[in-house]
């Protein structure tokens, strides 16, 4: 491509160019027959705008508080994985591109920095993204780093007992790097024979016993609000609003957990 990228869609094709496959599949690639990460780019396209004309539009505000916080329009960054596997700077560049958007940046917990050296890097307001362990103390360990690194909210994971079978990373062998923000709590690395490391990682840590009686006890450990991230039904939707939650997030993983699910 000759020239800078004009159209958002264009960077995914630099990146198909640029990376590894095993980094360019890991980032683009979904759970399964990946229906439910192609229901998520149509969805989009059936968004139809209505405009209205005549309207004074010289000065246009999209802002919009979440949780207290003012931030430039309804935009957050969502928690994804292992940056530096397409950029040196990692999750540090993207903070810093979150502060110069004003607006947030969602943490994950599977940051190649560490939570603290994001911090330390700009001025972005942060949320901290959290998979609960089966070692109890390692969640809260992270919990309490982010509080004490000025994280202004726990994001809460909580569509993923085990991780979605990602069919590309199986094919790829996928390896999991070392987590900073899990140096001295736990090692990544993994014996697996069936091909994708994160897969096995997650399926060997992560507690899948976790359920809504649990937040009361995430609660016990912080003073930060709690969204919950990965509600897709009504139902679900209530019960969080009913043991009181501070905020949930719509989301399906980008596919990349259950396929089928709705966009």
């Amino acid at each position: 491509m000759a020239s800078e990228p004009v159209n958002i869609n264009e960077f995914q094709e630099l990146a198909r160019k640029s990376l590894p496959k095993m980094c360019y599949d890991f980032f683009a690639g979904a759970a399964e027959d990946e229906h439910t990460l192609s229901e998520n780019i149509k969805a989009f396209s059936r968004i139809i705008i209505r405009p209205r004309v005549l309207v004074d539009v010289s000065q246009i505000d999209m802002s919009i508080s979440i949780l207290g916080h003012h931030i430039s329009a309804p935009i957050l960054i969502a928690p994804t994985a292992f940056h530096k596997l397409a950029h040196p700077e990692g999750e540090i560049a993207t903070a810093k591109a979150a502060a110069a958007s004003k607006t947030i940046m969602v943490l994950s917990f599977s940051s190649m920095s560490s939570l603290e050296e994001v911090a330390s890097s700009c001025d972005a307001v942060r949320f901290f993204q959290l998979y609960v362990f089966k070692n109890r103390d390692v969640s809260a360990w992270l919990v309490k780093r982010a509080e004490s690194s000025g994280y202004k909210a726990i994001v809460v994971t909580v569509d993923t007992p085990r991780l979605g079978r990602r069919e590309a990373d199986i094919k790829n062998k996928m390896i999991a790097p070392q987590l900073k923000n899990l140096e001295g709590l736990m090692s990544t690395k993994v014996v697996t024979d069936k091909g994708s490391g994160p897969e096995a990682f997650a399926n060997s840590t992560f507690d899948s016993s976790f359920c809504w009686k649990d937040i009361d006890w995430l609660r016990s450990i912080t003073k930060l609000p709690i969204l919950v991230k990965g509600i897709l039904t009504h139902e679900d939707a209530t019960k969080a609003a009913e043991i009181g939650v501070d905020g949930i997030i719509v989301s399906n993983h980008g596919g990349r957990q259950l396929d089928y699910a709705p966009a």
